[in-house]
């Protein structure tokens, strides 16, 4: 396999054109990823994660369900809850506003949403929440991350100006790219190798 696309954008002309084309590549190579070396990256990140939560025992935490090859962490979400940290999911009420988050553990009845991505039956706890794990299509060294385009986590993360934002990705989404107008770096980007802070 091939190593991952990098990306270096010459003009501003190019910068949206060249960031799809960088997305679709990354998106491309992850899909392509051995599935046991990708359950061997989650538990590394997994633990990275795990040692974070225990460290700095965020009092909620949003987390996601994995799409598109997306690293998998749903097996220590249990063991996030057991800390006494609150679990929400991110729910996209409305195109082109910000993300509510549902408070959620596992075990409560899940419907699917628009995007088929299971979500709590549950419309009224909100949550706003101390940390957000956000799955990153790519991200570059200065910790901006290369999302799926749809721009709900910028229009999100300036509303909550103290929340810690962790980006998750495999290392090998590391990629050269010009951040985008309203794009925001993360707190941190964890993977399989560790945090880059």
């Amino acid at each position: 396999m091939t190593q991952p696309p990098q990306s270096g954008h010459t003009s501003l002309a190019e910068l949206h054109q060249n960031r799809s084309a960088l997305r679709r590549n990354l998106l491309d190579y992850r899909r392509q990823l051995d599935a046991v070396v990708r359950q061997q990256w989650d538990a590394q990140i997994a633990d990275h994660l795990l040692a974070w939560c225990r460290q700095e025992k965020p009092a909620s935490l949003a987390v996601y369900w994995p799409i598109q090859a997306e690293p998998d962490l749903r097996f220590c979400y249990a063991a996030i809850a057991a800390m006494g940290i609150q679990l929400a999911l991110p729910w996209v009420s409305a195109k082109d506003a910000p993300l509510h988050f549902l408070a959620w553990r596992e075990g409560d009845a899940m419907l699917k949403d628009d995007y088929g991505i299971p979500l709590p039956a549950q419309r009224d706890h909100l949550v706003t929440p101390a940390a957000l794990l956000i799955p990153c299509v790519g991200f570059n060294t200065a910790r901006y991350r290369l999302g799926y385009g749809g721009g709900y986590y910028d229009r999100t993360l300036p509303g909550l100006p103290d929340a810690v934002s962790l980006g998750i990705a495999y290392q090998c989404a590391c990629a050269d790219f010009t951040p985008g107008e309203h794009d925001i770096p993360m707190t941190q980007i964890m993977t399989e190798t560790g945090c880059l802070a």
